[in-house]
């Protein structure tokens, strides 16, 4: 077939493009290659996510860039591409496909489109019902990963890392924190109000350490671990997880008053943090896998969450934190703690 450059991409090589950000940039690029006078372009994708009901990429024409936008569950239908494109020029959208849920492939130009011109940009977007197709898959699979496993793993998990015994090796600051008390609670309550308050619980935790550049690793139970890895440097990492343990604690503070109110107990809860080193890798049974934290700072940052009852605390912070921020922090003295060798200097935040 003797095909257009652009259709010829989107039946040959479109496909294989690593994700929706550079498939818009290549098929704008080669748009304005074969003399359409576009200025912009957006790309609108729903995927199956807790909060994020679409991801809008939108790409300008004048430098090459795409910058994404989202679209929220819940919320009113998403017209951030289409008020983008607006803003750029005269538009033509199209549906790549015929579900609620099909890829929007849209187009601003540098003055009203003529017939001719409209009729390419629909048959462009017949050529590249295949290839969004393909990506709309990965992207739908990259979202429910993300989801239930986390951006880490997820990310592992995708590259086919299946084998048990390996992993990587991680330098960061490690969070780990639980509700205090949660067995009595739970013969307590009934079980839909748990659910409840554990979601408001993890809810403020995960908020905080995902607001701060944090990772959570793990939901065990009422509990959680989580990394502020080691990007630039370690009092870098070591201050967002001091931020995320504050915020988190203000709150749960916040959350206690509304059930107060509610005529509900508090959720009294510890947390800890650490810096270390730990691996994250591949454990379970030859046809049952997970991803699981091992190491020495992991046992320490959980043995020393559970000082947090003993010690009247909520927070608790390890010397090897200490030694890498210039946050003022309230000295509690060294404790030893169940399995490790030395004691552990133990500092806490300031209440307010």
């Amino acid at each position: 077939m003797d095909l257009p450059l652009p259709l010829a991409w989107l039946v040959d090589e479109a496909d294989a493009s690593p994700g929706p950000e550079r498939f818009l940039a290549e098929l704008g690029r080669r748009l304005l290659a074969d003399g359409l006078p576009l200025a912009g372009g957006a790309l609108s994708l729903a995927v199956p996510h807790p909060i994020i009901a679409r991801r809008i990429w939108l790409w300008r024409a004048e430098t090459g860039a795409v910058i994404e936008a989202l679209g929220f569950v819940g919320g009113p239908p998403s017209q951030a591409g289409h008020d983008w494109l607006a803003g750029l020029g005269p538009m033509h959208e199209d549906t790549v496909g015929s579900a609620a849920d099909s890829p929007v492939l849209g187009w601003a130009g540098l003055r009203p489109f003529d017939p001719s011109e409209a009729g390419r940009l629909r048959e462009t977007a017949r050529f590249a019902a295949a290839p969004l197709s393909a990506l709309a898959s990965r992207a739908a699979l990259a979202a429910l990963l993300e989801a239930y496993l986390g951006r880490r793993s997820a990310a592992r998990v995708q590259a086919g890392a299946l084998r048990r015994g390996t992993g990587e090796t991680i330098r960061a600051a490690l969070l780990c924190a639980d509700l205090r008390d949660f067995t009595a609670l739970s013969e307590a309550t009934e079980p839909a109000a748990m659910i409840a308050s554990l979601d408001a619980w993890f809810d403020r935790v995960a908020g905080a350490v995902h607001a701060f550049g944090g990772e959570v690793l793990k939901f065990i139970g009422d509990g959680a671990l989580a990394i502020f890895p080691v990007t630039s440097t370690p009092g870098e990492a070591c201050e967002a997880a001091l931020r995320a343990v504050a915020a988190a604690r203000a709150g749960m503070v916040h959350l206690d008053t509304v059930r107060q109110a509610q005529g509900l107990p508090p959720l009294p809860f510890g947390a800890a943090l650490h810096f270390g080193e730990m691996l994250w890798g591949n454990i379970g049974a030859a046809d049952r896998l997970d991803f699981t934290a091992i190491g020495p700072a992991v046992n320490l940052v959980s043995r020393l969450e559970g000082l947090c009852k003993p010690l009247g605390r909520s927070v608790l912070i390890s010397g090897a934190v200490a030694a890498q921020t210039t946050t003022p922090l309230i000295p509690l003295g060294e404790h030893p703690l169940r399995g490790i060798a030395d004691p552990c200097a133990v500092f806490t935040l300031p209440e307010n």
